[in-house]
């Protein structure tokens, strides 16, 4: 018998703990052994706690290493830091990783399997900013530090590198702006070529690309990327552009994986607009609790669970209303349970 496994679960906020509950209704038809310590962050944990990110949270993915999260708010007032990026500080979560596959065929674009591999904690968003008051203008200057280390650089390449192996990837390709940003993204260019030729020559196609090129490339012909790998600004970026070739961000799951600690998330908003209404769309948690299955050594579980939400989708045709369907949250997880048990 499977050992349980503790892990922190975070509903969120707005459509949060309604894609938390499908989630968990598909986890618990496939008999997975998770053991759920329910945490808050985000607006309710300002609410509850007047943090958003309060330390029983930090606590129980200190003592578990893993945790599920539903989307979080930050509020735009009162000074509070974001809750996600405070997360991947706090447990070193240096590699974000975000899968895009076509789900519902007959797209724009069809046929998609891209991953990207986002460096997590350093870069520009590491936010080393600050004005210079010229005049009267205290704000007459913007200024910006970005940072970069080979030690980092090094460290989020050979993440990438080994998960293209282990997946049975075909091509690696690092984005950069090396030719005008020499120092900041140099350091990561020069960093891969060299883990690639020491370490991974051989295991697979190792290509670059400068960033405004990628995103050009990306939207005339998707198909000659497999795996992606960037600095922090460039990640996000491009993590977002290829969510939207297989139908945005309600289809695309991330992870946040760390030395000692992994978060599997929604990385789309938290629809503040919609919450509560029962139509939201489960698909990215459900898909990154599939990631999450995987971390923890379940994949036979993880090919279930995708092959299930396939089924639902492209077989019983139960779809949400974002997606063309007339489906609410419910009955889709209705439907998705049932091809669960079916499988």
């Amino acid at each position: 018998m499977q050992q349980p496994i503790p892990a922190t679960l975070i509903p969120g906020d707005g459509i949060g703990p309604e894609i938390v509950d499908a989630t968990l209704a598909a986890l618990e038809a496939l008999g997975t052994p998770f053991q759920w310590d329910s945490q808050i962050a985000g607006l309710e944990g300002v609410k509850s706690a007047g943090d958003p990110l309060p330390s029983k949270t930090i606590d129980s993915i200190r003592r578990t290493r893993l945790a599920l999260k539903g989307p979080l708010e930050t509020p735009s007032s009162g000074g509070y830091r974001s809750s996600n990026v405070r997360l991947r500080e706090e447990f070193k979560l240096y590699a974000n990783l975000r899968p895009a596959r076509t789900l519902v065929p007959g797209g724009r674009f069809d046929n998609i399997d891209l991953v990207v591999v986002r460096e997590n904690l350093e870069g520009l968003y590491i936010g080393h900013e600050h004005y210079i008051q010229i005049d009267d203008d205290p704000h007459a200057v913007a200024m910006a530090t970005g940072i970069n280390t080979r030690q980092g650089s090094r460290r989020l390449l050979d993440f990438a590198f080994a998960h293209a192996v282990a997946t049975g990837r075909k091509k690696v390709t690092i984005v950069h702006k090396a030719n005008i940003m020499k120092a900041l993204t140099g350091i990561f260019l020069e960093t891969g070529m060299d883990l690639y030729e020491r370490k991974y020559q051989g295991k697979f196609t190792l290509d670059t690309v400068i960033i405004d090129a990628c995103a050009m490339k990306l939207v005339l012909n998707p198909w000659q990327f497999d795996v992606l790998v960037s600095t922090n600004l460039f990640g996000d970026i491009l993590s977002d552009l290829v969510a939207g070739l297989v139908g945005g961000l309600g289809m695309t799951p991330g992870a946040n994986i760390g030395m000692d600690a992994a978060i599997f998330e929604a990385v789309h908003g938290s629809a503040p607009d919609i919450a509560g209404k029962g139509i939201a769309n489960p698909i990215a948690l459900l898909l990154a609790a599939a990631l999450m299955l995987e971390h923890c050594k379940l994949p036979e579980l993880a090919v279930r669970l995708r092959k299930a939400i396939g089924e639902t989708l492209n077989v019983d045709n139960v779809r949400t209303g974002d997606l063309g369907g007339r489906a609410n949250t419910a009955e889709f997880t209705r439907a998705l349970v049932k091809r669960i048990g079916n499988g």
